[in-house]
């Protein structure tokens, strides 16, 4: 039997990169997953690319998870279609970097709208069925720079060290019914988004990393699906890198 045949995960920004990765991951485990995403075509394509691949289960929507009416559509549409959630992965989150004493009011509140304040509405709607089931897994994907800050991203900086501190709260108020909140804190990850960066840009990166080379995808889904299981049945309230070393 695979690890999560019977079980349904919801992945948020999984229309490709990290999120994709965990949402495939857990297919090949046998769960029934939701894709969500605020690219509507992507999540569709991407739901049905699993679902071919993996012969399981697989839903693709559209959302906006700054919007707690989307948030609440998502919800219900993946209780009504499987029944039950075990899993929900907060990973949808954007960057809009700049200098602080440059950044708009705007830029700011996006960001914290859709990597926190999302998390915040997502979690708040599924732990109230996971109450109820007296089980369930919530992991949050932070990122290293929520733990030692980085120049030019303030905002993501704090959006993402804010999932830190919301982490270890949920973590506290649900433990008596064995929901269990843990983060994951990627560092710098093979995407199409580094791929983008300058090769000077790159080497520095790589300067900073013990292991000398980036993280891929999969090292933070294996973690996710970890968490995830009943192998980390004693494990809440936790924030644990994927970082190459650092940070420390």
């Amino acid at each position: 039997m695979k690890r999560f045949e019977n079980k349904a995960a919801v992945i948020t920004g999984a229309a490709r990169g990290i999120g994709f990765e965990i949402a495939a991951n857990f297919a090949s485990e046998g769960a029934s997953t939701a894709i969500a995403d605020i690219d509507a075509s992507g999540a569709v394509n991407a739901a049905a690319e699993i679902e071919k691949t993996f012969k399981t289960s697989c839903i693709g929507m559209a959302a906006d998870i700054s919007n707690a009416a989307d948030c609440e559509k998502l919800v219900e549409a993946v209780r009504q279609k499987f029944g039950r959630i075990d899993i929900l992965v907060n990973n949808a989150g954007l960057t809009k970097d700049g200098l602080l004493i440059r950044m708009s009011e705007n830029d700011w509140d996006r960001v914290l709208g859709v990597n926190l304040k999302g998390a915040f509405f997502m979690s708040k709607l599924v732990s109230k069925l996971m109450l109820k089931q007296r089980c369930g897994r919530i992991i949050n994907i932070t990122s290293v720079t929520g733990q030692m800050g980085n120049a030019g991203q303030a905002n993501y900086s704090a959006s993402k060290a804010g999932l830190i501190g919301l982490t270890k709260s949920m973590a506290r108020e649900f433990a008596s019914r064995q929901v269990l909140v843990n983060a994951v804190a990627p560092g710098f990850i093979a995407t199409k988004m580094t791929e983008a960066l300058p090769e000077e840009a790159k080497t520095r990166l790589l300067e900073m990393i013990p292991l000398g080379k980036f993280g891929d995808p999969s090292d933070v889904a294996k973690l996710v699906l970890f968490l995830a299981s009943d192998e980390a049945s004693y494990i809440t309230g936790q924030v644990i890198g994927v970082n190459g070393g650092m940070y420390m």
